[in-house]
């Protein structure tokens, strides 16, 4: 079942890098507290969510935080040191909080899986943004392909808000 307005946020661990070291948070810990857009991209230094999905968030940040998000987080099936590669190639610092989800445990409890193994990518995220206020799943869009960046977009999310 996927994730649906009115859910509580899945309680797994996932891993970020902190002081140079992976470093297992808990998801309500990092995620459950004021309002956080969270957006989930199948992988990582994909063209796609390079080029477009990632960008449009750092971009708009602060247009998000002025309508009061607390926090912005990007979560993908990839470890922590590439999540965190890729987070400063992009030039996120702290405004994107980057998130690993190696073993796709986020992924599977929201429900929101996809499988890449056509393109040899295995269990991967669906691209998809949620709003989250204080632990309660407030909206979610999840794109109809993977290659699309409409309802998950920054533009989109901060249109709902």
């Amino acid at each position: 079942m996927a994730l649906s307005v009115g859910d509580t946020l899945p309680d797994v661990t996932l891993t970020t890098i902190r002081d140079g070291a992976p470093t297992p948070v808990r998801s309500t810990d990092v995620l459950g507290s004021g309002t956080v857009v969270l957006f989930g991209v199948p992988g990582a230094f994909t063209p796609t969510c390079s080029d477009q999905h990632l960008p449009e968030y750092v971009l708009r940040a602060d247009e998000l935080k002025a309508k009061g998000v607390t926090t912005i987080a990007c979560v993908s099936v990839n470890d922590a040191f590439v999540m965190d590669a890729w987070g400063r190639s992009r030039d996120t610092g702290d405004t994107v909080l980057m998130l690993g989800d190696g073993n796709g445990d986020l992924a599977k409890a929201m429900g929101l899986t996809l499988d890449g193994t056509r393109m040899g990518l295995g269990l991967r995220n669906q691209r998809y943004a949620a709003v989250i206020a204080d632990g309660v799943v407030t909206g979610v869009w999840v794109e109809s392909s993977p290659g699309d960046v409409t309802v998950s977009s920054a533009d989109a999310v901060l249109k709902s808000l």
